[in-house]
């Protein structure tokens, strides 16, 4: 999945490096309970709550990878539901722009085993949104 975002690689990135800003571009993430002081860094983490009330669960995501305006690779937990590896490249394209890909896949839990069809419409438009909220963010930052 990827889509064009009208700001440079590094103001994209800043968006990805605050990580209270999660919820606000991640669908499914409803509210960011804490945040390393560390992150993006490698091995730091956010403690992030999804899902609706009463219902809503809470997990944390862990930096596996980062490379300041080019990449961030998250381990993405929702447990009882599993976990998944997302990965964001970013990629400089024309003047001031920036090419943001996403792949997220699950390494964890029952969601890994249940994998169908079904769930990778949910997934991809799931992703389609989080890629379109990140973008509203980072151009508005311009």
């Amino acid at each position: 999945m990827a889509r064009t975002v009208q700001a440079p690689p590094d103001q994209v990135f800043a968006v990805l490096a605050d990580g209270w800003t999660y919820s606000d571009w991640v669908v499914g993430t409803v509210h960011i309970r804490d945040v390393e002081p560390q992150w993006p860094a490698p091995g730091s983490k956010l403690h992030h709550k999804a899902g609706p009330w009463p219902l809503s669960l809470h997990d944390s995501s862990t930096v596996l990878a980062c490379s300041p305006g080019h990449s961030l690779r998250l381990n993405a937990g929702l447990w009882p539901l599993g976990a998944a590896e997302v990965d964001i490249r970013l990629t400089p394209v024309g003047d001031g722009a920036t090419r943001v890909e996403i792949e997220e896949d699950f390494t964890e839990g029952p969601l890994l085993w249940v994998r169908n069809k079904l769930n990778d419409l949910l997934l991809h438009r799931r992703n389609v949104e989080t890629l379109r909220r990140l973008a509203d963010i980072a151009e508005r930052q311009r």
